[in-house]
């Protein structure tokens, strides 16, 4: 049977209404109209080239922060290392190892080592030290150097400054020493050491080192630091080349 136009359009949208109902309620994806062409709703897919671009960018990050962070490790262990190293050894200066090892031959009682040691405490090798009561390289008070100082050089003059007079000056007046203490119960290096610093006549009054910070400092210093120099100044004369002829 014919039906109006109106009433036609009518069914044909129930029934399409019917069917997409039907096929809700059956779990189905009701049919959806082809629009031509892409659907407005397509998921966006990155190219390829664009996840490689980010994948490299973050591969390039992983590698400068691995260089950022092994720089300051190694940049930290620089600073312990220069923190906790050991001290250098202290070495006689070259310009003084002749006149040293000639004076430590003024007594059997002298060593380079021990001379050399001396040396180091008394003015740190500085033959323009003053403490304004002691002078020059090996430290003599002028009462003293106007009784011991002798000219060495054969420039006619006995001259405290110039440790080619002073430090065999040392040497002589260290040998007096050990001679002047040696019936003190004790050492003889250290008391002849002390003669040194504090003067004979306190060690003979002390029978020994006397009780002054000073001069007990001043022995434990040389003390300690006589094994140094023996280790360096065996490394520098099995350095030194071996005289012509020898």
């Amino acid at each position: 049977m014919n039906r109006p136009d109106g009433l036609g359009n009518v069914q044909e949208q129930q029934a399409g209404a019917t069917d997409s109902g039907r096929a809700w309620r059956s779990g189905q994806q009701p049919a959806r109209p082809s629009w031509g062409g892409s659907s407005p709703a397509t998921t966006y897919r990155a190219s390829p080239t664009g996840g490689g671009t980010r994948r490299s960018r973050r591969r390039g990050c992983l590698g400068s922060l691995v260089l950022g962070v092994t720089l300051i490790v190694a940049a930290v262990l620089g600073v312990v290392w220069w923190l906790t190293r050991p001290p250098a050894l202290p070495t006689i200066p070259q310009q003084y190892l002749a006149t040293v090892e000639s004076a430590a031959k003024t007594c059997p009682e002298l060593s380079v080592p021990m001379l050399a040691a001396q040396l180091d405490t008394e003015s740190r090798w500085n033959p323009q030290a003053d403490s304004g009561q002691a002078q020059g390289i090996a430290q003599f008070h002028p009462s003293t150097w106007a009784e011991w100082g002798k000219d060495h050089t054969g420039d006619g003059k006995a001259d405290v400054w110039n440790p080619t007079d002073a430090i065999p000056t040392q040497g002589a007046y260290m040998c007096h020493l050990f001679r002047v203490v040696k019936d003190v119960p004790g050492d003889p290096t250290k008391l002849a050491l002390a003669a040194y610093n504090a003067g004979p006549g306190a060690v003979l009054k002390a029978r020994g080192i006397p009780r002054i910070p000073e001069t007990q400092n001043y022995v434990n210093r040389i003390e300690g630091l006589i094994p140094k120099y023996t280790q360096t100044y065996t490394k520098q004369i099995s350095a030194s080349p071996s005289p012509p002829g020898s």
